[in-house]
């Protein structure tokens, strides 16, 4: 394999990357937006029929375009309040019980301890 054929392999294996991460974001985001999971089917359609209408295209130039200008969308239109499921790093109920101080002992047997 010449190293043309090599660069112009790895090129197109990344931009396959950026627009696996693109669409996948994308299709998360749309979850923030749409309410009920029926509105999101439709708008999860319409995504994905935005992404097949452009499967076909083969020049480097013009796929590297058309990810800079989707990326520069998304950003524009991403939803400024995410849902984050509530125990997950900054959800409602992460950390909500903090460890204890140290020298505090939990006992998790209350009522069920040995006699001695």
């Amino acid at each position: 394999m010449s190293v043309a054929a090599a660069g112009y392999l790895a090129r197109r294996a990344a931009q396959k990357e950026r627009v696996r991460i693109l669409y996948r974001r994308a299709l998360k985001d749309t979850l923030n937006w749409a309410v009920h999971r029926h509105l999101f089917y439709e708008d999860a359609d319409l995504l994905r029929a935005r992404f097949e209408n452009n499967k076909h295209v083969e020049d480097p130039d013009t796929i590297d375009r058309m990810i800079s200008d989707g990326e520069a969308q998304y950003n524009k239109w991403r939803h400024p309040d995410p849902y984050i499921v509530p125990w997950a790093p900054g959800g409602s109920k992460f950390t909500r019980n903090p460890t204890p101080p140290e020298g505090i002992e939990i006992v998790y047997n209350y009522g069920r301890e040995e006699n001695d």
